[in-house]
């Protein structure tokens, strides 16, 4: 006969969730029927045999509906895992206003590679700088697999160039950082709301005549970490709010997760880098056209393209490199 050991199976999780609750009526079913056959055939030595064969059949049912329902499990555990969301942030780092116009580079960069994968892109709060780039940029992208594709993008980027505004000719360096945080179905993170400082204030930018006459854009402080998100891109102060919360939960997930590595350091030799902001990852030297990822120690050319979306090739290398033990190399002079 086939014994299932009911003891090491969730059933009353299985009986819970809406996916298999169906199923586990029928398991049920058969259950009850398998023991109603046991108690014929413990009654009666003369039907033993022909129940033993009916008590299989049921047990084979059974087992089918378990593996079934064991099935739709290990699915509905494994999309849990993909992450379809992140948010973006973009930083300014040295060298003034080059690295705000930088920042906007990288912006640009990362919203036309969304175009071709076909994601949603949308800007959520940004803080311009005088020559119109970016002192900072918060990003919301949403897309199938999205996190593997673009979680090796976090940490210093920089640029190698003759800024416009450069009368001698020189070739100035200019960085900004840029942190991938993902939106997880399953946060690690529980917010008291006690523990929140919520202000509105009027949007910036274009946006109608709505913009500058309705308090629509929140600032959120979440005050054990001194964590402040801002996010001003919807129409009304709801929708604000909830992307606000979005950010701030995707910073405290990153929060907990960087802690969490610091308690697997054998883990984190096995990854690319650290993936901390403040790592320098690459390089895109213009004069020479190239892009140079100092993790893989790869070189590409072509650096307009690049600049222009075309980062394909480097998300893959990155991509397929990830469970190698690869150390941060010397960024190029």
């Amino acid at each position: 006969m086939i014994n299932i050991d009911e003891q090491n199976l969730n059933l009353a999780d299985y009986r819970q969730n809406q996916k298999t609750a169906f199923l586990m009526m029928e398991y049920d079913r058969l259950t009850k029927k398998i023991s109603e056959a046991e108690t014929v055939a413990d009654g009666d030595k003369d039907l033993a045999e022909l129940v033993a064969t009916e008590i299989n059949d049921l047990q084979r049912q059974r087992g089918d509906i378990l593996t079934s329902i064991q099935n739709i499990v290990a699915k509905e555990v494994a999309d849990d895992e993909v992450i379809n969301e992140v948010i973006m942030e973009i930083r300014a780092g040295a060298g003034g206003e080059e690295s705000a116009l930088f920042a906007t580079n990288l912006k640009e960069m990362y919203e036309a590679y969304a175009v071709v994968q076909g994601w949603v892109f949308q800007v959520l709060d940004e803080s311009p700088s005088e020559l119109g780039g970016y002192k900072e940029v918060s990003i919301e992208i949403k897309g199938r697999n999205i996190y593997d594709n673009l979680r090796y993008e976090t940490g210093v980027h920089r640029v190698q160039r003759i800024p416009a505004t450069e009368k001698q000719g020189r070739v100035h360096t200019s960085t900004a950082s840029v942190a991938v945080m993902p939106i997880r179905k399953k946060t690690k993170v529980v917010i008291n709301p006690a523990d929140l400082e919520i202000e509105t204030t009027r949007s910036g930018g274009a946006g109608g005549q709505n913009v500058n006459k309705v308090e629509t854009a929140v600032r959120i402080v979440h005050k054990p970490t001194g964590i402040a998100v801002r996010s001003q891109s919807e129409r009304f102060q709801q929708r604000n709010r909830e992307k606000a919360m979005l950010i701030l939960e995707a910073k405290l997930n990153e929060l907990q997760e960087v802690a969490d590595k610091k308690e697997e350091t054998d883990e984190r030799r096995s990854q690319i880098g650290t993936g901390d902001r403040s790592e320098k990852i690459r390089t895109y030297n213009i004069l020479q056209d190239r892009v140079t990822d100092h993790r893989i120690k790869e070189s590409w050319h072509g650096i307009e393209r690049i600049l222009a979306g075309d980062i394909g090739p480097i998300v893959r290398a990155l991509a397929e490199a990830g469970g190698g033990v690869i150390v941060a190399g010397e960024e190029e002079e």
